[in-house]
C-alpha cells in the first residue's frame, strides 16, 4: 500500500526511507539479493541489527576471516559435554570445537577436557 514494486532487478546508488519510518526490502516469495563488487555495509547507528531465518544462517568469508568483536558474546544454545571433575564444581568452560565444526562447552579441567565429550559431536 505504501510501497513499490518492481518486476526485474533494480540499480540505484542509494536506498532511503522517509524521516522517522521504518526501511523495509522484502522478497515474498523469492530470495532478497544484495551485491557490490567492493562490499555491503550494513550499519545500525542508534539501534540494534537483526538477522532472523527459518532455517540456516550462514556467515562465510571467502579469502579472509569472520570477527566477532564485542566486549560479551553471547551463545545461549550452546549445548555443555558430559565430563564433570572430581572434587568441588567450578564455573569455569573451554569451548570445544568437533571436527565438522560443531561447537560445544565442556566443563574445564586441569588439562583440556574436550576430547572426553566427543558424543557431542555426533
Amino acid at each position: 500500500a505504501e510501497g513499490t514494486v518492481f518486476p526485474k532487478s533494480i540499480e540505484t546508488p542509494n536506498v532511503r526511507a522517509d524521516p522517522f519510518k521504518e526501511l523495509r526490502l522484502e522478497s515474498p516469495t523469492r530470495s532478497l539479493v544484495m551485491e557490490a563488487p567492493k562490499g555491503v555495509e550494513i550499519n545500525a547507528e542508534a539501534g540494534n541489527m537483526e538477522a532472523t531465518c527459518r532455517t540456516e544462517l550462514r556467515l562465510e568469508s571467502k579469502d579472509g576471516e569472520i570477527k566477532l568483536d564485542a566486549a560479551k558474546i553471547q551463545l545461549p544454545r550452546l549445548p555443555h559435554g558430559s565430563y564433570t571433575p572430581t572434587g568441588t564444581r567450578q564455573k569455569v568452560f573451554e569451548i570445544c570445537v568437533c571436527a565438522n565444526g560443531r561447537l560445544f562447552l565442556s566443563q574445564a579441567g586441569t588439562g583440556s577436557t574436550c576430547q572426553i565429550n566427543t558424543s557431542v559431536c555426533l
